[in-house]
């Protein structure tokens, strides 16, 4: 998931982020006496692992598993694990890890137990080669993480939106209205004109995010960061070239304008106030999440403008504050497992890393009820194999959030697009020298 990661998975959860806040100061794992061993697992966004829980725990009647974070999203989940992990005490036993933050948290990786001194080796062939890799320390003799997701990416929309405006609302039909990002903006043009009262999409931060990721996917391999940890956002052309088609969005006045994982983004989805967004597979738990269970018929899903890529995805890690270090390992196989891949995928949708669960009917064939059966197995998975990652640097999640921020800025109208791009280049800066 993920994510989101975004990755900033999914919007506040004032319930989940409440109780994830309260519990932080005790951490997880802590003695039991002779009953049951808790094992506590942090996340962000939309995991989908509650029913995995269940059967584990079923099988394993001595472990009681307390989840913390559902729903938070990750600029308030991140800040708390780093702040755990930095004190020594107050983690899960169980810790998600962002792709966006991998890298980062791999510079401290004695925060961490090393999962190849605890048989993780040969799972190696579970994984696809560049996610079991991107877990490994830069020598590769550490595991820190095992791999939960990938994102492939597609567009979620609102049929009846589209019935509305008069566009098509078949899903080939709707793939065929945008091959590329300028036929996307002219359909929003189209929808716009319509007069439906509702906006097109929903913030122009997720698309802006989507176009860096599947660009730089399909050329450099990078988006803030070059493979040598160089900070090249100013540079690297990906990044411009999705900078340029985001502000052609925000000029044809397609955005409405709600701050991504903010609570008028929440209500937006619940108040049908736009028609399209920007969908990673993981996307589709949080909509089902936000929208509620009567816009059920209401979504469907078609191909993304351009050509693929790949947004979001993490990483499950076990601290080594745990106090129940041997049982937590387990627990991370266990729920990154081809069938735990499997039974996240089912619950929320985030698209398994594991070759395995790719290949499994239950993927291939899964089709989603919310989405109008939209053939999510063949919409995300058919080309899972064949994503490419974009590398992510040391500061990647503060940079990342300078660009965004500036990219808000011009939405809201506070800055031109020129403005916006300098300060954008000198916050990352200012961001990736702290």
């Amino acid at each position: 998931m993920a994510v989101f990661p975004r990755r900033r998975l999914a919007a506040v959860a004032l319930a989940a982020t409440t109780a994830l806040l309260v519990t932080a100061g005790c951490g997880g794992g802590d003695e039991q006496g002779d009953g049951p061993i808790t094992l506590t697992v942090d996340v962000f966004g939309q995991f989908g692992y509650e029913q995995l829980y269940q059967e584990y725990m079923a099988a394993n009647p001595n472990v009681k598993i307390v989840e913390r974070g559902t729903g938070t999203n990750l600029d308030e989940y991140s800040p708390k694990l780093t702040q755990w992990l930095a004190a020594g005490r107050g983690a899960g036993d169980v810790v998600a890890i962002e792709e966006g933050l991998l890298v980062e948290y791999k510079a401290n990786p004695g925060n961490f137990v090393n999962l190849l001194d605890h048989g993780a080796a040969d799972l190696k062939g579970n994984f696809l080669e560049w996610k079991w890799n991107a877990g490994l320390t830069a020598d590769g003799k550490q595991l820190i993480g095992l791999g939960t997701d990938v994102g492939g990416i597609a567009m979620c929309y609102r049929k009846d939106l589209f019935s509305k405006a008069g566009l098509p609302t078949e899903r080939d039909a709707v793939s065929k209205l945008w091959p590329t990002w300028p036929d996307y903006i002219a359909t929003g043009e189209k929808f716009v004109a319509a007069k439906t009262g509702a906006s097109f999409l929903d913030a122009a931060t997720n698309t802006f995010n989507t176009i860096l990721l599947q660009t730089a996917g399909n050329t450099t391999g990078y988006s803030y960061y070059d493979t040598s940890d160089k900070l090249v956002v100013d540079s690297n052309p990906s990044v411009r070239q999705a900078w340029d088609t985001t502000m052609d969005i925000i000029d044809s006045g397609l955005s409405g304008k709600y701050g991504s994982w903010s609570e008028e983004w929440v209500s937006a989805f619940k108040q049908s106030k736009f028609a399209t967004i920007a969908c990673p597979a993981w996307m589709t738990g949080v909509i089902e999440a936000n929208a509620g269970t009567g816009a059920q018929g209401k979504w469907d899903i078609a191909q993304v403008p351009g050509n693929g890529g790949n947004w979001g995805g993490s990483h499950l890690a076990v601290p080594k504050q745990s106090k129940h270090q041997a049982e937590a390992i387990e627990l991370a196989k266990f729920l990154t497992s081809a069938k735990g891949q499997i039974g996240a995928f089912k619950a929320k949708g985030p698209l398994p890393s594991s070759p395995q669960a790719l290949d499994d009917p239950a993927i291939t064939g899964a089709k989603n009820a919310y989405f109008s059966d939209a053939p999510v197995g063949t919409i995300f998975g058919s080309g899972a194999k064949s994503l490419k990652p974009v590398y992510m640097g040391p500061k990647n999640q503060a940079v990342r959030t300078e660009v965004e921020n500036a990219v808000r800025t011009v939405e809201l109208g506070q800055r031109s697009p020129a403005q916006g791009w300098t300060d954008a280049v000198t916050n990352a800066k200012k961001a990736a020298a702290k």
